[in-house]
């Protein structure tokens, strides 16, 4: 069982962002959590948060970090200079939750979309041109076929 939520993370990641004056939006969370669990899942065996990941139009989504974040559309999400700290989280699982942060963070959003929705990965096999809209993402079809 994970030991923080998707909301965490965001917060890390959106805090960190901001911090090292690379503001990210929506678009480019959502994205980044989906990273962030799926290298998770497939460097530790374990998912990083048991948050499920939903098939949405443009990709997949954690519905409540979707929705607290909304209001900023594609501007950049700011925390009012807040910085989120994890006291939950080992040194290790840190690390790698750092160089996905920064991996993705300067990668196009519309190019992170691609990835995301290439045929025959885990989104595409859920979200069937949207038969499965708003259905889980199962965590072990993210390891296996996230990417």
């Amino acid at each position: 069982m994970a030991k923080i939520t998707a909301m965490d993370v965001a917060k890390y990641a959106i805090s960190k962002c901001q911090e090292d004056n690379h503001p990210i939006t929506n678009l480019q969370l959502q994205k980044m959590l989906y990273y962030i669990q799926y290298f998770f899942l497939v460097k530790t065996e374990e998912p990083l948060f048991d948050d499920d990941f939903e098939a949405w139009k443009f990709g997949p989504v954690i519905s409540n970090v979707y929705y607290e974040y909304r209001i900023y559309g594609a501007l950049p999400i700011d925390l009012d200079g807040n910085k989120i700290e994890f006291n939950n989280i080992n040194i290790e699982d840190k690390k790698l939750l750092d160089y996905v942060i920064e991996k993705t963070r300067v990668m196009y959003p519309w190019r992170l979309v691609e990835q995301s929705h290439a045929k025959g990965k885990a989104w595409d096999s859920v979200f069937m041109d949207g038969f499965g809209a708003g259905d889980i993402i199962e965590k072990m079809d993210i390891k296996n076929n996230g990417f």
